[in-house]
């Protein structure tokens, strides 16, 4: 009677993590799929090899001249480099899968040093911009402009928030790694994913406003100082970037969330098997989960951000709503682009998340129910019935470590 006590618990329906089974023949890759991997030669599939120190399929070589890995991290990587070289997101990458967070590396060594350097800076600025706020005697305007230069040094604690965050983002790199290798597994090729242009003209394209915007509010606000004038170009580019980080990694979730569901209705013209089904619904949780580990690995950065550009964007509009009764003047030219700056900062990174879980869940359950199941046999109806459940049961929005969503509602909250 005691036998029962001793069964198995029966698998769940769901599974947040899983990662599809492999066939003894064909390295791992199924029936369906054209490509070849190098089952053999990898400790990976070898769970009694001494050197299998990390189950991660980013790790896997292949024989196929049609691979191509670090997909995603080429696409990021313009961004990437800038923020590396502002001392942000000190994470070393050797290789597919082996990104890590080390306070004993150069890269935080460097991001250290540059913080401390960065941080006496902005306490000297700091100090002088205390001094013009205690010593304030003139209209509203002047002291909503004297508080907005002291509010805008507090991107600086961006930097040891990240720090903090690393070693999240640096697992979220790798799970994007292991995601483009079961795809490949699954569909034969790798992801047809390239913006690597526009990430690379937004890298380029994008500080140069932000120093333009910077100097601008300078001239117009406050006496144009170079010295003060680059801590704030440093800072300003600092929320700038990483706002278009967030928009890069949602980009690419909402392509390849497009991507895998062209790829899946388009194998089920052809061959549809029962696994097939089941591996591209472990594939699409995969996906899932890649979409809500990208709000929860930087959920203090952004919340940050988020409620800074909310505290800059009022002040700056309060300000410029106090002056309508005296006319437009110089100074509101620097409060306007202030709070237009902002605005489309926060836009888009809110519009991008929005549709990047739009695209991932609701976009890919259009696509699921418009299957046609009647030449399909049971085990195959039973699947695509199993694949819609999933998409219902589990969540993909993108949300700040579950404080807030991330979408166009948060937007609407500046009004």
């Amino acid at each position: 009677m005691f036998n029962s006590y001793n069964r198995r618990k029966k698998h769940d329906t769901v599974f947040l993590n899983v990662k599809p089974t492999f066939n003894s023949q064909g390295g791992g890759l199924r029936k369906y799929s054209t490509g070849l991997l190098d089952k053999e030669e990898n400790p990976f599939y070898n769970p009694n090899s001494s050197n299998a120190s990390r189950a991660s399929v980013g790790t896997i070589t292949t024989l196929n001249e049609n691979f191509r890995a670090n997909i995603f991290y080429n696409n990021i990587a313009p961004i990437q480099w800038f923020l590396h070289l502002i001392g942000v997101l000190p994470i070393t990458r050797r290789e597919s899968g082996k990104a890590k967070f080390r306070i004993n590396s150069v890269a935080f060594g460097y991001s250290l040093v540059f913080f401390i350097l960065l941080s006496v800076f902005v306490a000297y600025v700091a100090k002088n911009r205390i001094s013009i706020v205690t010593s304030l005697s003139g209209p509203f305007e002047e002291a909503v402009i004297a508080y907005l230069f002291l509010v805008n040094i507090l991107p600086l604690l961006l930097i040891p928030l990240l720090w903090w965050e690393a070693r999240k983002i640096a697992r979220l790199w790798n799970d994007w790694d292991d995601f483009e290798i079961l795809y490949y597994q699954i569909s034969g090729h790798s992801i047809p994913l390239n913006i690597r242009r526009k990430t690379t003209l937004i890298a380029v394209i994008l500080p140069l406003l932000s120093i333009l915007s910077v100097v601008i509010t300078h001239i117009t606000m406050a006496d144009f100082q170079l010295l003060q004038v680059i801590p704030y170009c440093i800072l300003d580019n600092l929320t700038a970037m990483l706002g278009a980080w967030w928009f890069i990694i949602c980009e690419c979730l909402s392509m390849t969330a497009n991507i895998l569901g062209e790829r899946f209705q388009r194998a089920l013209r052809h061959i549809g098997p029962a696994a097939m089904v089941a591996d591209y619904r472990a594939l699409w949780l995969r996906l899932s989960k890649l979409t809500r580990d990208t709000g929860n690995a930087t959920c203090y950065t952004f919340t940050f951000i988020n409620l800074y550009l909310f505290f800059v964007i009022t002040l700056s509009v309060y300000g410029l709503m106090s002056q309508l009764s005296e006319g437009f003047g110089i100074k509101d030219i620097g409060l306007a682009i202030t709070a237009i700056w902002n605005v489309f900062l926060l836009f888009y990174i809110c519009d991008k998340a929005h549709y990047a879980s739009f695209n991932v869940r609701t976009n890919f359950q259009k696509k699921l129910l418009m299957v046609e199941l009647n030449w399909m046999n049971s085990d195959a109806q039973t699947e695509i019935n199993m694949f819609i459940r999933a998409t219902e049961m589990n969540p993909s929005n993108i949300n700040c470590g579950g404080f807030f969503d991330v979408n166009r509602n948060l937007f609407k909250g500046v009004s």
